[in-house]
């Protein structure tokens, strides 16, 4: 049975080690000079996966202000990879939807970092060591939809109204 300084420990290598691939990802990504940020990757992830979301929404999920949001949608827009409309049920309700464009250079980013990552998995690790990772990966998917009290991890509650009405998307 592992105790709880063990888990620490390995909390602190998994965040180390997902931090550091995280990174290489980026700058193994061209993006085919779509030229995406990670937050309009992560802007463009969710509209896929959640469908138009307001402004607030977006932040909440983001963990940001709406405000801060303003210049990768304005960018985004300019772009033609969201689209900006009025709510159907609320004139004052602002949407945004993920355009066909947008569609293709999300798709396109993460296929770049995908054939980096297949490349170094190919020539970095043996087949055993690639199926162990394969399972890592399912265990990393589940670890992310944890469902933790805050009062286990020893801060406040979360529901200070920063958090969106739907969750992060899912993998890319």
């Amino acid at each position: 049975m592992w105790n709880s300084e063990d888990d620490r420990q390995t909390a602190e290598m998994l965040r180390w080690g997902v931090s550091r691939l995280a990174s290489r990802l980026r700058a193994e990504q061209p993006g085919s000079g779509q030229g995406l940020t990670r937050l309009a990757v992560s802007v463009l992830a969710n509209l896929r996966h959640s469908g138009p979301l307001t402004p607030t929404e977006l932040a909440g999920i983001e963990g940001l202000q709406a405000q801060s949001l303003t210049r990768v949608l304005n960018d985004l827009e300019d772009r033609g990879r969201i689209v900006r409309s009025r709510g159907q049920e609320d004139r004052r309700r602002q949407e945004i939807a993920l355009t066909d464009s947008g569609r293709e250079a999300l798709r396109d980013h993460v296929q770049d970092g995908n054939a980096w990552l297949a490349a170094a998995l190919a020539q970095e690790l043996t087949p055993a060591e690639r199926g162990l990772l394969h399972l890592a990966a399912e265990l990393l998917q589940q670890l992310a939809a944890a469902d933790v009290s805050d009062a286990a991890v020893g801060h406040r509650s979360a529901s200070d109204g920063q958090a969106g009405p739907r969750g992060a998307a899912p993998p890319l």
